[in-house]
């Protein structure tokens, strides 16, 4: 067990055990607070390969394993990370910001995506299909890809390890798994839960920057890689990859929201206020602009700005319900005072926020910000700020709002309110994104398929797709004799 003082010390976690890694050290410093929170190895290609060869060995044993043995230990995955929750979110809040009462939610819906993926390992089907010649039948089955390589980002860094390592293991494959350089001491903590239930190989975990992720995506041995992340690294990855690599990448994007007419406005404030300064701002599915319909927005924008001068900025750890912790990077902590400048200079009003809280902490700390009167042209409205900032612009016509939303790069969320039957059917066809959430914001859950379109990259995470992501179809002929 560690202390919550404790600065952890990552080790990488390779066949079932920890090993000392080459290159210089990272240091991991609390966003808040400026205190050391964690120390991880810069891993050079010979760890990574050592890692990867690690889950090629073991491949060819967890490939064979009965579906219902692989859900024994994924469930007992579970029940021992459940036992460490408060361990785990504390690392996440030392290292990533959010606060902690925020992160044990996150290490929850993790344990649930481990027992989700547990029962889903034994629902893996086949078919038969009939042959136009007597004497034949063609079986169709599904088999694992083979050793995966998960790229995990800084922002929910234990839950979205989840999604990688549930389903890629569920399916019978075995996965190296690069955490961010941001947040190593939450992944430290869950090889040690790793240890106690997968087999040595299943699960192997190497830390590093960029260099050691671009050594991971390009190792001849990995069969598929999941990634999530930027758009940029999400690109350079596609780029970087063999031709015989399977890819499935999460980019996020600009999302946007619409509220009509018709719409319950006070749901909409609601909503609205949680999408875009849950964590910061710093979500793939966060709001980034909204568009109002003009009968209500006024009330929209006033109710709105309300809501986020409201919210609580504090540090994770010594305010546990908090609203917003610390941003967890200086590079998007700058972007949103740039996108609330350029704003600004473009006409917006800011209603609400605008600069950091009045205090004397040293950390990365902002206000929930709401812009109105946005201009299409400001940043916000085109580009994801990954920040607590979001935009707001009036609209007359629906088609008119549809357009706008679907005209930002990326297609990964969008929402909508609206109580107009005809609106709902409207903005759930007409909108270009991977995921509608109408008359609320929880665009993503474990047991339906959660993903994007266009620049926000391919490929399902969450539901049986999540699983299937991780198989590859054989088509067997046999040739029988009966009659």
């Amino acid at each position: 067990m560690h202390h919550h003082t404790d600065v952890i010390t990552c080790r990488n976690f390779v066949d079932g055990d920890w090993r000392d890694a080459g290159g210089d050290p990272i240091d991991r410093h609390n966003p808040a607070t400026g205190d050391l929170a964690a120390v991880a190895p810069r891993s050079p290609s010979r760890d990574v390969d050592a890692a990867v060869r690690s889950a090629v060995r073991a491949f060819a044993t967890w490939r064979k394993t009965l579906p219902a043995e692989r859900a024994r230990h994924l469930h007992r995955l579970a029940e021992v990370c459940a036992t460490r929750v408060d361990e785990l979110a504390v690392s996440i809040t030392r290292e990533q910001g959010k606060p902690r009462n925020e992160a044990r939610g996150e290490v929850t819906k993790f344990v649930s995506a481990l027992h989700y993926y547990a029962e889903e390992a034994e629902r893996v089907s086949g078919r038969t299909i009939p042959n136009d010649t007597a004497g034949f039948l063609s079986i169709v089955q599904k088999e694992p890809v083979g050793p995966v390589a998960g790229i995990v980002p800084w922002n929910y860094p234990i839950e979205l390890t989840g999604w990688k390592l549930a389903g890629a293991t569920a399916a019978g494959c075995t996965i190296v798994l690069k955490p961010s350089e941001y947040t190593p001491g939450s992944a430290q903590l869950l090889s040690e839960c790793v240890a106690e239930a997968m087999p040595p190989g299943v699960v192997n975990i190497v830390y590093g920057d960029g260099e050691t992720g671009q050594a991971l995506a390009e190792h001849p041995d990995i069969a598929k890689i999941a990634f999530t992340g930027s758009m940029r690294t999400g690109q350079a990855i596609y780029r970087s990859v063999s031709g015989i690599t399977g890819l499935s990448l999460e980019l996020g994007g600009s999302c946007p929201m619409i509220v009509t007419d018709r719409a319950d406005v006070d749901a909409a404030i609601t909503g609205a206020t949680r999408r875009s300064f849950r964590n910061a701002g710093q979500i793939c599915i966060a709001i980034n602009r909204i568009y109002v319909q003009d009968g209500v927005y006024d009330e929209f924008v006033a109710g709105l700005a309300k809501a986020a001068d409201a919210l609580t900025v504090a540090d994770g750890l010594a305010e546990p319900d908090a609203d917003v912790g610390a941003m967890t990077m200086s590079e998007t902590y700058r972007r949103t005072l740039d996108h609330i400048a350029d704003a600004r200079a473009q006409g917006a009003r800011v209603v609400a926020g605008g600069e950091p809280p009045q205090s004397d902490s040293p950390g990365l700390f902002l206000r929930p910000t709401v812009v109105a009167d946005a201009p299409d042209e400001a940043l916000v409205m085109h580009e994801e700020t990954f920040g607590p900032l979001v935009g707001v612009a009036r609209f007359t016509e629906l088609g008119d709002a549809i357009t706008r939303a679907n005209g930002a790069p990326g297609g990964l969320a969008a929402y909508a309110y609206t109580t107009d039957t005809t609106e709902t059917f409207t903005l759930a066809g007409d909108l270009d994104f991977g995921n509608v959430a109408v008359n609320n914001v929880d665009a993503g859950i474990i047991n339906a398929p959660y993903g994007g379109r266009r620049e926000s990259g391919f490929g399902s995470e969450h539901g049986p797709e999540g699983l299937e992501n991780y198989l590859q179809l054989k088509h067997i002929r046999l040739r029988h004799n009966a009659q």
